[in-house]
């Protein structure tokens, strides 16, 4: 039996173009980082494979290139569904 993971990801401010691991778990402790970002309205996505190239990171470390294609195709993926939940007084230019 396989044991549940998840690794969240977020920017340094000091470098946002490269994405950084922020936390890493297996079993109850990637339940915990899942529960964590569902009530805080975090996007997740279910990608088995890249939890494999990803869980081999520690906290603090930055995503690897070969990882860099996925991780932008999820960004996308979250990027256009924030926009769809702003409003439309959001998107005028004042």
């Amino acid at each position: 039996m396989e044991r549940e993971k998840a690794i969240a990801l977020d920017f340094d401010q000091r470098d946002p173009s490269v994405p950084t691991v922020v936390a890493t778990g297996q079993g109850e402790v990637a339940r915990q980082i899942l529960a964590i970002a569902f009530e805080h309205g975090i996007k997740v996505r279910e990608d088995p494979d890249l939890v494999e190239i990803l869980s081999t990171l520690d906290v603090g470390d930055e995503i690897p290139i070969i990882a860099f294609a996925a991780v932008a195709e999820i960004l996308t993926h979250v990027y256009r569904w924030e926009l769809q939940q702003r409003s439309p007084t959001e998107h005028s230019p004042t």
